[in-house]
C-alpha cells in the first residue's frame, strides 16, 4: 500500500464505528482499530491514535455521527441536548488544535439547521456532513500541496518538524504534501527529519511515511538541527500547523519555534502548512493560545524499555509552542502562499 493510499480516519461500513489507523503502533505495526464509545473514541484523540489537526476534525465529526446515533431519544430539544454534552466533552481531549472545537460546532450547527426533520432524516445529514468535511480536506490538500510545490527546486533538500502527512490529514497532507506531490512528479527531493521528542511523530511517523514514498530522508535528533543547517544542507524547513492565529503566529508541536529561530539566523526559509481551518480569526495572537500540558511519564518513559531519569524529578512536557509571525516566511493553505505584510503580522 503506498502512503496516499493509508486511510487514518474513516466510518465503518454499517456506520455504526469510526476506524482509524492507530498511530501508537507505528512504524511497527500497520494496526486499524473500530470505536464506537464516547470512552474510546475520546482516548483515541487524547492518547495520539488519531492526531493531526485535519485528521483530528475529520475523526471529530464521524465519532460525534456514530455517537448521536445511540442517543434513545425522538425528540429534537433532549437530542441536541445529548449532542452537545457529547460534543463538550469530545472537545476536551485536547484544547490547542482548532479543528476539533471547529469540526465539531459545524456538525451541531447542521443539526440546529434541521430542527424541522425528524431525528432519522437529522443522522442521515450528519453523515453526509462528516463525509463532506472529509472531502473538503482530500481537495484542501491537494491545493496546498500544489501551492507548495512552487516554492521547491528540483534538488531541494526539506527539514521537517513534527509529522503533517498523509496519515494527520486525508491525503498528501500538508508541510509533506509538497514532498510527496513533487516526488510523485519525479522532482528530486530530499528531506531531514527531526525525530521530534518526546513522542517521536518525525521518527516514527514523518519517516515512516517518506520511506514508504520512496523519498530520499535522513532522520536526525532534535538538537542536530542547528549543525544540519550550519552545514548548507537545507534548502527550506517546512512544518504544520495546529492553530494560527489572526496575526500569524502560529502553534505546533514543540520544537517548531527552535527551528524557526535557526532557520531565520541561517537565512533558511521557514514554512508553516495548513488548511486555512486552522486559521482562528478570533485569537489576535499566539499569546491567546492555551498550550495543552501532557503527563511526564511522556518524556521518562514511553518507548524506553526502562525509565532514562529518576522516578521523582519534575517534568515540564508542553505539547506545543508558538511560532512568532516575523520568524515565518509564508503560511500556506489551500487558499494560496500568504506572506507577512510590512508591520510583519499577515492578513488572511
Amino acid at each position: 500500500m503506498k502512503t496516499n493510499e493509508l486511510k487514518s480516519v474513516k466510518l465503518s461500513q454499517d456506520g455504526a464505528s469510526v476506524i482509524i489507523l492507530d498511530q501508537t503502533a507505528l512504524p511497527g505495526e500497520e494496526k486499524y482499530i473500530e470505536l464506537n464509545s464516547a470512552e474510546a473514541l475520546f482516548e483515541a484523540i487524547y492518547m495520539l491514535r488519531v492526531r493531526g489537526a485535519p485528521a483530528i476534525g475529520i475523526f471529530a465529526a464521524y465519532s460525534l455521527y456514530v455517537l448521536a446515533q445511540q442517543i434513545k431519544t425522538k425528540d429534537y430539544n433532549e437530542f441536541i441536548n445529548e449532542v452537545g454534552k457529547i460534543s463538550k466533552y469530545l472537545d476536551s481531549s485536547r484544547p490547542t488544535a482548532v479543528n476539533l472545537a471547529a469540526q465539531l460546532r459545524r456538525m451541531e450547527m447542521l443539526i440546529k439547521q434541521n430542527a424541522d426533520e425528524k431525528i432519522p432524516q437529522i443522522l442521515n445529514a450528519m453523515r453526509e456532513e462528516a463525509d463532506k468535511i472529509y472531502n473538503e480536506d482530500v481537495e484542501m490538500c491537494k491545493a496546498i500541496s500544489e501551492h507548495g510545490l512552487t516554492l521547491i527546486k528540483d534538488g531541494y533538500c526539506i527539514m521537517t518538524q513534527c509529522n503533517a502527512g498523509p496519515i494527520a490529514t486525508s491525503k498528501y497532507g500538508t508541510a509533506l504534501g509538497p514532498i510527496l506531490l513533487g516526488h510523485e512528479r519525479g522532482i528530486k527531493l530530499s528531506a531531514y527529519i527531526c525525530e521530534t521528542r518526546p513522542l517521536l511523530q518525525g521518527a516514527r511517523l514523518t519517516a515512516f511515511e517518506l520511506d514508504k514514498a520512496g523519498v530520499d530522508s535522513t532522520l536526525i535528533c532534535d538538537n542536530m538541527a542547528s549543525i544540519v543547517m550550519s552545514e548548507g544542507k537545507i534548502n527550506a524547513v517546512f512544518a504544520g500547523c495546529d492553530r494560527v492565529a489572526r496575526n500569524g503566529d502560529t502553534a505546533n508541536k514543540v520544537g517548531t519555534s527552535a527551528l524557526a529561530v535557526l532557520a531565520k539566523h541561517y537565512g533558511i526559509p521557514f514554512y508553516i502548512f495548513g488548511p486555512s481551518t486552522t486559521i482562528d480569526l478570533e485569537c489576535a495572537s499566539g499569546e491567546e493560545i492555551e498550550i495543552e500540558l501532557r503527563k511526564p511519564e511522556e518524556i521518562k518513559e514511553m518507548f524506553f524499555e526502562k525509565p532514562i531519569a529518576p522516578k521523582n524529578v519534575k517534568c515540564y512536557n508542553p505539547s506545543f509552542d508558538v511560532t512568532n509571525n516575523n520568524l515565518i516566511t509564508a503560511i500556506i493553505t489551500e487558499k494560496g502562499i500568504y506572506k507577512p505584510k510590512g508591520d510583519k503580522t499577515f492578513i488572511f
